[in-house]
């Protein structure tokens, strides 16, 4: 039986989803200073009163905006896992992936806030917990994709290098496009991560053997 309050909490759900859509819209297309309030408010549909009360301020709506989004981004990534290929291709489905998530509009919406909190202490205190948990749990992700044993310090380290340089390929691609030169670096490196990943495991094996 459908109470009347399941309707309301879902139009509920639905406002809230569509202010953080447009938050995150807002903020890779039109940056930091552009993303009010009232600007997210207009292109999300919604009136300024009812997105204050959802997000009373806008620290809250722009910090879990990228939260949401974060989650969204990993949802997608466990789902895409299944249809990942074997061998070298793997690896470089996974680089390739990684790169991807690093050059969309949920990391040029994140960067906008990353570079506005280097000179905002209290959206910095907010800031540094979402990035602690993005990092592990990119990490966490890469290591699954690659189906590596990230307990020992090297794989360690190299999954973690990969994510540097997805990160630095990034950056790279805010000012202009970079996608040729960034798919041939992700070719190069796939290539060496998958024999560094295959030496390091045969090392593993004759230590334990």
């Amino acid at each position: 039986m459908v109470t009347a309050r399941e309707p309301k909490q879902d139009r509920s759900r639905a406002t809230r989803l569509r202010l953080l859509e447009a938050t995150i819209a807002s903020l890779a297309d039109q940056g930091w200073s552009a993303t009010t309030v009232g600007v997210v408010a207009e292109k999300a549909g919604v009136s300024r009163g009812a997105t204050q009360h959802h997000f009373p301020t806008r620290e809250d709506l722009i910090t879990a905006a990228l939260d949401y989004m974060f989650d969204t981004r990993m949802d997608d990534a466990r789902r895409e896992s299944t249809a990942l290929p074997p061998g070298l291709a793997r690896t470089e489905a996974v680089v390739e992936r990684l790169v991807e998530y690093y050059t969309g509009p949920v990391f040029k919406a994140a960067l906008q806030v990353w570079t506005a909190a280097a000179a905002d202490p209290e959206m910095r205190a907010r800031v540094l917990p979402l990035e602690d948990k993005f990092g592990r749990v990119a990490h966490r992700m890469a290591v699954e994709h690659l189906g590596v044993d990230d307990r020992d310090p090297q794989t360690h380290r190299l999954v973690q290098a990969t994510l540097d340089l997805a990160r630095g390929l990034g950056l790279a691609d805010v000012l202009s496009d970079d996608s040729r030169r960034r798919g041939e670096i992700v070719r190069a490196w796939a290539g060496v991560l998958d024999s560094s990943l295959k030496m390091n495991k045969g090392e593993i094996a004759a230590a334990s053997g």
